[in-house]
């Protein structure tokens, strides 16, 4: 009954008026020994309520440590398979599976199956922002933190596959100094932002400095102070002793900015398309309260992945483990 009347969007219709949400959410996270996971992307709200907060891999191998029995992963489809993927004896669920990622849906599995029979004899590494089902095609996978290296420890005669994120992918070449053969896909939070209204930020704000994750596009890469992942990003402005900064990701990570350095300035890189002050991914907002409360409360939706794709879908993760070293490198 859940999954059509959320298909239909009648979500309200299935929680009782004057439900405290919050209290209900948590109660049902005791009494089930339920784990809530959110992304750095998340709503405040739901950040504010998680058990861990980080980025897709780092959330994935938290919940797989834990003993609880139900993880409920706030983020978008491809986090939660990754979860289950490295956990397949936890049930785990996702607020919404509409909850998809652009970047991840621009390299469909046959798609990306048929590009590396076009390009025999490369190895196959691919940004954990991907499906189930392109990780079990893959060699490798990485993140955004630990791609340098691993792609660095590959020998030099080794062609090498990347995918899907080209941005990525063209700054992984820019500073490893490796041609690679790079799928063309993007995520369309990091597309969008102006780097014309980040040049204006700066100008506005001269004393911040210019912070972007590496799936934003070249011009606004080459205008940042510094570039790394979400928890990079993070990291940076915590050690960093400049108390101004314009963030070029997606804007839900200046909450844990704000909570982690609340006498510094945090400054949303703004959208190309829109005279907002911030870019948000609609996909990650699709998850809420009241979806977290009937999910834990109905247990779905529930993530599946098939055990041979699972099978083949964790060989690549467990290999950049191997090659990477520490978890603590291995954040998106």
């Amino acid at each position: 009954m859940y999954n059509d009347w959320l298909k239909k969007g009648f979500v309200d219709e299935l929680i009782p008026k004057g439900v405290d949400l919050v209290s209900e959410i948590i109660s049902l996270r005791e009494k089930k020994n339920a784990l809530i996971m959110a992304h750095y992307y998340q709503k405040n709200e739901i950040q504010d309520i998680a058990d861990f907060v980080g980025d897709s891999l780092a959330l994935a191998w938290e919940a797989s440590k834990t003993d609880a029995s139900i993880i409920l992963l706030s983020g978008v489809l491809f986090m939660g398979e990754t979860a289950k993927i490295l956990s397949p004896d936890k049930k785990v669920l996702v607020p919404d599976f509409n909850a998809g990622c652009s970047l991840a849906d621009s390299c469909p599995e046959e798609d990306f199956r048929q590009f590396i029979k076009k390009h025999p004899n490369h190895i196959v590494i691919t940004y954990v922002n991907t499906s189930a089902e392109v990780k079990a095609l893959s060699d490798i996978v990485v993140t955004s933190t630990n791609a340098v290296k691993i792609i660095n420890s590959i020998p030099k005669d080794q062609k090498i596959i990347f995918g899907p994120d080209r941005n990525l992918g063209n700054y992984l070449e820019s500073i490893s100094g490796r041609e690679m053969v790079i799928w063309d896909g993007a995520c369309h939070v990091h597309e969008k932002f102006s780097v014309e209204k980040i040049v204006q930020l700066k100008e506005d704000h001269s004393d911040a400095l210019i912070l972007a994750h590496p799936e934003c596009k070249k011009p606004v890469l080459t205008i940042a102070d510094f570039i790394g992942s979400t928890a990079n990003l993070l990291k940076y402005t915590q050690q960093s002793s400049s108390k101004k900064f314009i963030v070029a990701t997606e804007s839900g990570i200046l909450h844990q900015m704000q909570q982690s350095s609340p006498d510094k300035t945090f400054i949303a890189a703004p959208p190309s398309d829109s005279t907002c002050g911030c870019n948000d991914c609609e996909f990650m907002r699709l998850n809420t309260l009241e979806k977290i409360y009937l999910t834990l409360k109905y247990e779905f939706p529930e993530v599946q992945v098939k055990e041979d794709i699972r099978l083949k879908a964790i060989k690549p993760i467990q290999r950049m483990f191997e090659l990477s070293g520490s978890l603590l490198n291995k954040k998106d």
